[in-house]
């Protein structure tokens, strides 16, 4: 894998991968990529994730209206295996469905357009803490990638820190996962269960990225069911 500081993320459609104009006519958006090598040889692995638009295709998509379980990744195994015929890629991965599981966290990193943020969890240069990894394409060879992202975090008076009411986010300690559910038991953690996590809310990234709480509704029900 080539080191992080020589990765650039996007594809764009002068490589002749048009990515970031496929995924959108979804709702999904690009998200970065990097180079690697293998023993099947050099390989460029591209991510994508959900953008705004996504709800409103989600919603009327057979996935979301059948009832059946899993309707996310269900939705996203068919679209990214769309995406991957219709931009020649030669292989999909999932960050679900394992294990073994992808390491979709260390890839994120690796596209240098994520990164640790004050809380912790990842924060993506156009998604904020509103970040929602959906699949990788994987294209034979090394693809051009785009210009360099800056850490929004660098700039940032870090409203996310102090905004989980019970401080179970920290880069320092680690996610108390206890203590978040506890307080999504109480009457106060109503809040977050039908508009998303409060530290994701206050990131200025994520706020301008533009989530419908339905769809921060839903992954909270998926991480916390009553």
């Amino acid at each position: 894998m080539e080191p992080v500081a020589a990765i650039r993320p996007p594809l764009t459609a002068d490589t002749g991968v048009d990515l970031a104009g496929a995924a959108a006519r979804h709702g999904l958006i690009h998200m970065g990529a990097f180079h690697r090598d293998t023993e099947e040889g050099a390989q460029t692995l591209a991510l994508v994730g959900t953008g705004p638009g996504f709800w409103a295709v989600f919603t009327a998509s057979p996935e979301y209206r059948d009832g059946h379980a899993d309707p996310v990744d269900r939705w996203s195994r068919r679209v990214i295996g769309e995406l991957a015929v219709t931009t020649g890629a030669t292989d999909t991965a999932f960050p679900f469905g394992g294990p073994p599981y992808a390491p979709f966290l260390r890839w994120a990193e690796a596209t240098g357009a994520a990164w640790q943020s004050p809380v912790g969890m990842l924060v993506h240069a156009e998604a904020g803490l509103m970040i929602s990894y959906r699949g990788a394409l994987i294209y034979d060879g090394h693809l051009p990638l785009g210009a360099a992202r800056e850490k929004p975090c660098t700039t940032c008076d870090a409203p996310c820190v102090s905004a989980c009411p019970v401080d179970a986010l920290s880069a320092e300690t680690g996610y108390d996962v206890a203590a978040c559910h506890a307080y999504l038991d109480t009457e106060g953690g109503l809040d977050c269960l039908a508009h998303g996590c409060k530290a994701r809310r206050a990131c200025p990234v994520s706020r301008a990225f533009g989530r419908p709480p339905e769809q921060s509704a839903l992954h909270m029900a998926a991480f916390h069911p009553r």
